[in-house]
């Protein structure tokens, strides 16, 4: 059936077109990210998950978080060799998660946000100069979930090379 009407050609135009666009319409907000920074009720909960890394650690090795690189990677390794936290903890792996990110977020200088995509809702590292995301939580999680055993040292030393591969070269270095 053919338009004979000008009204009724603009209209068949019209919806052709609006059809036609659809589906880009669509795909865009699929893939619309937003970002925001941490509420009071997620810095909460992520203040109470590094206090259960913190007293576990303190329970069964005799130490806690202190903020050094270096001996808070090792009692994250030390929680996995010893089978303290195993591959079904999948909170307990996320919280250490959060303890690594932690550590990279202290030496390299990137902020905790909430980023929002068609993924869902995560927690992860901004970095202001290269606009870009480390996603922590789930790097010791996946791993260990799959079978993976990569060391926690490794993981923590890739996540650092990422950022700082981005990063701009100062001069004279």
């Amino acid at each position: 059936m053919r338009p004979s009407d000008p009204a009724q050609w603009f209209l068949a135009t019209f919806f052709l077109f609006a059809s036609l666009a659809t589906p880009s319409l669509t795909a865009g907000a699929q893939n619309e990210v937003t970002v925001s920074p941490p509420s009071k009720i997620a810095r909460a909960h992520m203040a109470q998950q590094r206090a259960s890394v913190d007293d576990l650690a303190r329970r069964e090795l005799g130490q806690g978080i202190s903020g050094d690189p270096d001996r808070d990677i090792r009692m994250l390794q030390r929680l996995l060799d010893r089978g303290i936290v195993t591959p079904e903890d999948v909170g307990t792996l996320q919280a250490m998660g959060l303890v690594l990110g932690d550590l990279l977020a202290s030496e390299l200088g990137l902020a905790w946000v909430i980023y929002n995509d068609a993924s869902g809702r995560s927690r992860a590292l901004y970095d202001k100069q290269t606009d870009n995301y480390l996603f922590p939580m789930t790097m010791i999680s996946r791993r260990q979930q799959v079978g993976n055993q990569k060391p926690v040292a490794d993981i923590y030393r890739d996540a650092k090379a990422v950022i700082e591969e981005k990063r701009p070269r100062l001069p004279f270095q």
